[in-house]
């Protein structure tokens, strides 16, 4: 089970992600119980979920994710990723200047009993108020179907829509990705729509659907999963060191 967005490309051995926005985006402060202000800017928070910890993508992570995320099963429906432990280097560094500029971020996915990164979520600021975004993720195949997805999803949305303050959350799978989409659909994505030959992979183009989760839809989900201890909160916001 793996989907990226879309705007990621390879430039030189990077993933890169579409920069619409490029002013400085200033930092969001949750009214939320469950998190606290995050100058995301400055360094991501860390995110305690069941099961899993999400923190910033470091260079030490780039051996693990160069052997999670580039096998075939994973790699076939997204963005080709880097090509060598030195191009996932590459990548990270990238991405955190990125998100010191206040345009994109990336969290590596440690499930507990672990030390290194199995997979990653990203999530792209499309627009200068941050009211509009499109996240991706990848997670190695030895983790799908363990409900590591769910797991590490929830903190993900929390903090993408009550730190960042995004309105709307897009996203982009491949038709044929259906494990991709299910987990999009799980998480109480919308489909809105296709877009035909609107991935190219190799020298094949894919159709893709479009989803989208809205902030108000999110909250109410949330409010329903209140009621069952221990699904859809975050339950820690530290700061990861830089």
């Amino acid at each position: 089970m793996a989907t990226l967005q879309n705007r990621a490309e390879l430039k030189e051995h990077e993933m890169l992600a579409d920069q619409t926005a490029n002013e400085t985006v200033a930092s969001r402060v949750t009214t939320s119980p469950d998190a606290v202000t995050s100058d995301w800017q400055a360094g991501l928070p860390r995110l305690a979920g069941d099961g899993v910890t999400l923190r910033e993508v470091q260079v030490s992570d780039a051996p693990a994710l160069f052997a999670m995320l580039t096998t075939e099963e994973v790699a076939r429906f997204i963005s080709p990723p880097p090509t060598s432990v030195e191009g996932f280097e590459r990548f990270i560094a990238w991405a955190q200047r990125e998100r010191s500029a206040g345009r994109y971020i990336c969290f590596a996915v440690v499930p507990a009993g672990h030390h290194t990164a199995v997979g990653i979520f990203q999530v792209c600021l499309a627009d200068r108020g941050c009211l509009v975004a499109e996240w991706g993720f990848a997670i190695g195949s030895p983790f799908w179907g363990t409900g590591l997805f769910q797991q590490a999803a929830t903190p993900i949305l929390t903090f993408t829509f009550e730190v960042l303050g995004v309105q709307r959350l897009e996203a982009r799978a491949a038709v044929a990705n259906r494990r991709g989409n299910g987990a999009l659909r799980k998480m109480g994505a919308v489909p809105e729509g296709f877009l035909r030959s609107s991935f190219l992979r190799g020298e094949v183009r894919m159709d893709q659907a479009m989803w989208a989760i809205l902030a108000e839809d999110w909250r109410q989900s949330k409010a329903v999963w209140g009621a069952r201890p221990g699904r859809g909160r975050v339950l820690a916001f530290t700061r990861t060191p830089v």
